[in-house]
This record gives C-alpha cells, structure tokens and sequence, in this order.
C-alpha cells in the first residue's frame, strides 16, 4: 500500500510594500505550496507481523513495471512468504493504476491464494482498508507533528515513527477490520458510516 507524505517547506513572507508599516503578524505568517515536496512509502501489515517501510526514490513513477517488480516481485512475496510460509494468508490493495493492470492482477492471483482484486472491493471505500483507515494517519501525524526541512529529515521522521508503532496497535488495527466489513455487507454495498 503506497502513501504519499507531503513535506511544507515553511517561510516568512516579507514582501510588505513601501505603502504601509510592518505588520505585526508578517513574521507569524506561514505559506503553502501548491506542490509540496514529498516522499512516496509503501508499507505491508498484517495481524503478526509489520514489514519496514520502502522508499520510492524521488522522480520514480510507479507503473505497472515498477510495482510488479520492484514492489510485488523483490519485496512484498519475498517478505511475507518468509513471515507465512506455506498458510494461506489476505492480500489487498488500493485502487492505484498500477494495481488494476492485467497483468499485476493475473501476477497476484498466481501468487498470493489470498488475493483480493479491487473489482472485489467497493470503489472507493478508505474504510475497508486498514492501511487507509488507520496506519497511514497514525503514521503521519506522529512523523509530521513538526515541520522538516528536508526530504531526507522527513524520510528518517517516518522510519523512525514507522518502528515505534507496536505491533499490539497494529494488531488491534487488523482485528477491527471484520467489524467495518459488517456495516459494508449490511448496506450491499452501500452507503454506510463507521465510527
């Protein structure tokens, strides 16, 4: 599962015209940018075991090639087949171009007994997707409670964060996910709300 954290470059604005005198709030006032800089991570989790987080490198755009081989193929089978050896075990993942090619699909199916295609999924549903429900905002309000100044302090603030979730939070998080099925299949489908 990808995430894609956003790093705000912070600055003062000091461009107060000639016409008028400094403001008391000039040096408070904080900007965005339209783009952020940003690191792209992908993480793996299940209910006994949390992998490290992956960098994609800057500039890398992730296709169908890149995921399948780079992702799926040198890290994600490699990874939980040690973790699983022969036990059947669930993958799912987001609705990314990537992930619905042809290809990627017939790759997974051959690969993982457990794998649930997203024409299985509802079509946006952040809800049924723990990652997306829960580990990716913990992740990143933990990471992000102070701004970074560079890609490489925000690289080294997720890892970091990344280690200190135990393994007891995701397990909690994982065991919950039958109970946002429930809703879900009581709805067909449907819409439903979640607390």
């Amino acid at each position: 599962m990808f995430c894609r954290v956003s790093l705000e470059l912070r600055y003062e604005f000091n461009a107060i015209g000639n016409w008028t005198t400094k403001s008391p709030l000039s040096d408070k006032l904080i900007t965005h940018s339209q783009h952020p800089r940003s690191v792209m991570v992908w993480a793996g989790i299940c209910a006994s075991v949390k992998k490290p987080l992956i960098f994609v490198n800057l500039g890398v755009k992730v296709n169908k090639d890149y995921y399948l081989r780079e992702i799926l193929q040198r890290v994600l089978k490699p990874r939980f087949k040690s973790h699983f050896g022969r036990r059947v075990w669930i993958f799912q993942q987001d609705s990314a171009p990537a992930h619905k090619v042809k290809e990627v699909k017939d790759w997974c199916n051959v690969n993982f007994s457990g794998f649930i295609s997203t024409q299985e999924l509802p079509t946006y549903s952040p809800d049924l997707n723990p990652m997306y429900y829960s580990v990716w905002s913990i992740l990143e309000s933990r990471a992000c409670a102070k701004p970074h100044k560079s890609l490489e302090s925000l690289r080294h603030s997720l890892t970091r964060e990344w280690d200190l979730i135990t393994l007891e939070e995701v397990r909690a998080i994982c065991e919950n996910f039958s109970s946002r099925l429930r809703p879900c299949i009581k709805a067909k489908g449907g819409h439903f709300e979640t607390s």
